[in-house]
């Protein structure tokens, strides 16, 4: 049974302020949309839009470290709509990732795919992490399950349904 939550909604003048701070990241000026969040975020703690795009705009930046509380907080609260809290755990995931925080990756990055079962992007990422943590065999399934079932290159196309069983199982000889 899915419960209802209920989202927090800013005040429209913080909702145009977090408006703004998002077209400044995507205009090419990250650390002054970094600037702009960090206020809007001490005035709005508990607000996972602001959370997540305070995490994106530290990445954007470099500043992979800083932005895991973020990204951390607007995974934990309530409010993100479905395309928004598919990228947050993208990006906390891929985060933890190049921190070699690898399990951390896998887990994330695992919930996310758990949540977006389609998404190509969250399977490519968890194939990454748990290529990390020795899991090479499972991260080649992923991928070449996402290779067969997203590829329109026509020689992939043609060997589909072989890519696809031998995904299963890699060691299947005759």
């Amino acid at each position: 049974m899915r419960r209802t939550v209920r989202t927090r909604t800013l005040p429209a003048d913080a909702a145009a302020r977090l408006a703004q701070a998002v077209r400044l990241r995507e205009g090419g000026e990250p650390e002054t949309a970094r600037r702009s969040l960090l206020a809007l975020g001490a005035e709005f703690p508990d607000d996972a839009a602001v959370a997540y795009q305070t995490a994106w705009a530290h990445d954007v930046l470099g500043l992979e470290a800083e932005a895991v509380p973020f990204y951390e907080r607007a995974v934990a609260l309530p409010g993100l709509p479905p395309d928004d809290r598919r990228g947050a755990l993208l990006g906390l995931g891929s985060t933890y990732r190049v921190l070699g925080r690898h399990a951390d990756a896998v887990r994330t990055l695992r919930r996310g795919t758990e949540e977006f079962p389609e998404d190509g992007a969250l399977r490519a990422f968890l194939a990454m992490a748990l290529y990390n943590t020795g899991g090479h065999h499972e991260a080649m399934t992923l991928l070449l399950r996402l290779l067969a079932s997203t590829s329109e290159d026509p020689g992939v196309r043609a060997y589909r349904r072989a890519i696809e069983f031998y995904a299963w199982d890699l060691d299947t000889t005759v």
